[in-house]
């Protein structure tokens, strides 16, 4: 149900990790999922209820309610999502995605015990699968239980059926950063880019975590590694010319400067460039 399998929004807002230069957002890769497929599968006709309606349009009636329950979650408005959530279990109480949104509703509510009672009844329903042994790893993490989310995002990450298992292990490096492990937390992006080296966020984490620590070069090198091959992006141009002006080199200032005015010019990236440029 809730998955890292997008970039990075909407994200968990509590838990950060300390980045010397990430424009984004240092919280963990936890993306609202509204089309996910669950690991239940459908019986191959249908099967009668007592009210008429058939077991296949009850789970199908109950993945629309989530994923409406979603949407409201993410407007902020958890009266309305709370309602379709609650539709979506009496449809269907063995659907794992409704469990998993329930459990980030308790989050926003406040309500941690119940958040991990639903992880755990979702991650029994789809027998660990890997979304949401990744959903419960955020929770974990955002708790301060490190070791336990970490072992969940690996866990998803190394499942076969995981279509984007570099996404759980950003999100592995993000929660060791988080407890100043910095060097575990580099193992894990470089697995991220290992599974796909075109995944920017990893990229961008660590070089971050190169730039941080003050090692220049090893931070120049990865991010001048990745541009080589794959579309840049604004967080990445501007960590660029940040570590130039660490160096004090102006004509790599120059360069990721210019790229970041030519092909991202209404970005606060591109904005932050001209002031300094401007003295102020």
């Amino acid at each position: 149900m809730a998955t890292a399998e997008s970039t990075v929004r909407p994200t968990v807002e509590r838990w950060r990790a300390p980045a010397a230069a990430l424009g984004t957002s240092g919280a963990l890769l936890l993306a609202l999922c509204s089309g996910c497929v669950s690991s239940t599968p459908a019986p191959s006709a249908p099967v009668p209820q007592a009210n008429g309606i058939s077991a296949p349009d009850k789970h199908a009636a109950s993945r629309i309610n989530v994923q409406l329950g979603v949407n409201y979650l993410r407007q902020g408005d958890l009266r309305t999502a709370q309602e379709k959530l609650e539709r979506a279990l009496s449809e269907d109480p063995d659907n794992p995605e409704a469990h998993s949104a329930l459990a980030l509703l308790d989050e926003r509510l406040d309500k941690p015990k119940d958040a991990e009672r639903e992880y755990r009844r979702a991650l029994s329903l789809s027998h660990r699968g890997p979304a949401e042994l990744n959903s419960y790893g955020v929770y974990l993490c955002n708790h301060g239980r490190t070791d336990e989310g970490v072992r969940a995002f690996v866990e998803a990450a190394t499942n076969p059926l995981y279509n984007t298992p570099w996404a759980a292990y950003t999100n592995a490096g993000v929660c060791l950063q988080g407890v100043h492990r910095d060097a575990e937390a580099m193992t894990q992006y470089e697995r991220a880019l290992q599974s796909n080296p075109a995944f920017a966020e990893a990229a961008l984490r660590s070089a971050d975590l190169d730039f941080s620590s003050k090692r220049y070069r090893e931070a120049r090198i990865r991010i001048d590694l990745y541009l080589l091959s794959h579309r840049p992006t604004p967080d990445l141009l501007l960590l660029g010319w940040r570590i130039s002006s660490a160096q004090n080199d102006a004509v790599g200032q120059a360069r990721y400067g210019g790229r970041l005015s030519r092909e991202f010019p209404d970005s606060s990236q591109a904005r932050e460039v001209a002031s300094a440029g401007r003295g102020g």
